[in-house]
């Protein structure tokens, strides 16, 4: 068969990822959109993962990737690393892959790790989105630390999508790091529906005329630190709501903290908090836009973060962004330019930012065009699929 030919022919690529859909967060949407882009692009693409809840189908095709499903629920991740293997050696010989890619360096890291030392003419990307504390992540992989240090050096090509975690892939023995962010998809953020959809959602959600939006999205686990938020309101107006967006492990502790909230009468917003803080679970990914769009500013004080997308995409639709300088928050929050820093651990820091982008309009507008400029420029998925198709 000549060169010309076989450049022509689909590059076969088998994914390792613990989760995907209908289970997905920042890192499950990157493979989606990535590979979706990809598919147009001379790629094919089978994917690994774990039933989660036992009721999805074993085997199926969304969006141009076909999905093999082994085990079920905890027990089946704490197996995946053995159950993909083996079903990988099956698919091996079926389909003869260019690349295998790894979402993590977690039981996928294992797995793909375990494919490598078998089949090591085969070249295997490994990507990070960890945002777990690091020394967290090391805790749990105590037992096994030194084969966790080799899904990093057995690694043909690391991708990380923040320099925060490429210090950590070169501090683990990776050879070759590259930087690869998340993005989004600036059109579906930056095109606002009518104004009247806006306001008619501001007034289902109980907002009146004044009232200023705060809101926040995510999973409601300790390191978003959703908690230090509604601490700050203690500090701030009263017409000023919070919009909590999520669901998680810290759902029903967050609520308990507003009912059972006490004011404080010398503080501005002494009033109650039942009427101020809304929770709405979980959002459809196609619906998030609008609830960004009649909101005013976006907080996470985040006490670690691989990247966040949630800040990419509350940029992305033109809000003020406050978020604290830990993990990859950085590579895109710049303070004064493309956002605010607040200080971990300390809601009175997050109301004087809040105080600051409601006093100063033209440094509001500045932060919104910077922003919007730096995601255009950089977190397109068109950009980002372009990076990982000169690396798979």
């Amino acid at each position: 068969m000549s060169t010309k030919l076989l450049n022509k022919m689909p590059k076969k690529i088998l994914i390792f990822s613990v989760a995907y859909r209908p289970f997905i967060g920042g890192a499950e949407v990157a493979v989606e959109e990535i590979t979706k882009q990809l598919a147009s692009r001379g790629f094919n693409f089978d994917l690994l993962t774990v039933n989660l809840d036992g009721r999805q189908k074993r085997e199926e095709t969304l969006g141009g990737v076909k999905i093999f499903r082994v085990g079920k629920g905890t027990l089946g991740k704490f197996l995946f690393p053995f159950s993909a293997f083996f079903l990988a050696r099956k698919l091996q010989r079926e389909n003869h892959y260019d690349a295998t890619w790894a979402i993590m360096a977690n039981y996928a890291g294992f797995a793909a790790l375990f494919f490598k030392i078998f089949y090591s003419t085969v070249p295997f990307v490994l990507t990070l989105q960890e945002g777990d504390p690091l020394a967290e992540i090391k805790r749990k992989v105590w037992f096994c630390y030194p084969l966790f240090k080799m899904i990093f050096r057995r690694a043909d090509k690391v991708t990380t999508i923040s320099n925060y975690l490429a210090e950590w892939g070169r501090a683990m023995g990776a050879r070759k790091v590259e930087v690869v962010p998340n993005g989004v998809d600036v059109k579906k953020f930056k095109t606002k529906n009518e104004k009247l959809k806006t306001e008619e959602l501001k007034n289902k959600l109980g907002f009146e005329k004044g009232d200023v939006i705060l809101v926040t999205t995510g999973r409601l686990v300790k390191k978003n630190a959703v908690g230090d938020i509604i601490s700050a309101l203690e500090f701030l107006p009263e017409n000023v709501k919070l919009l909590v967006i999520g669901a998680g492990e810290l759902e029903e502790s967050l609520k308990s903290k507003v009912q059972s909230y006490l004011p404080k009468a010398d503080q501005p917003g002494a009033g109650k908090l039942q009427n101020r803080v809304s929770f709405l679970g979980f959002i459809p990914p196609e619906r998030l836009p609008e609830y960004l769009w009649v909101s005013d500013i976006f907080i996470r004080p985040s006490l670690s973060e691989g990247l966040g997308n949630s800040f990419i995409e509350a940029m992305a639709a033109g809000l003020p962004i406050i978020g604290t300088p830990v993990g990859g928050i950085p590579d895109f929050l710049k303070d004064g330019e493309t956002g605010l820093f607040c200080e971990p651990n300390n809601p009175q820091s997050i109301a004087e930012k809040v105080k600051l982008l409601l006093a100063d309009n033209s440094l509001r507008q500045k932060i919104i065009a910077n922003a919007q400029k730096l995601v255009a420029e950089k977190y397109d998925w068109n950009i980002i699929a372009d990076q990982m198709r000169l690396i798979l």
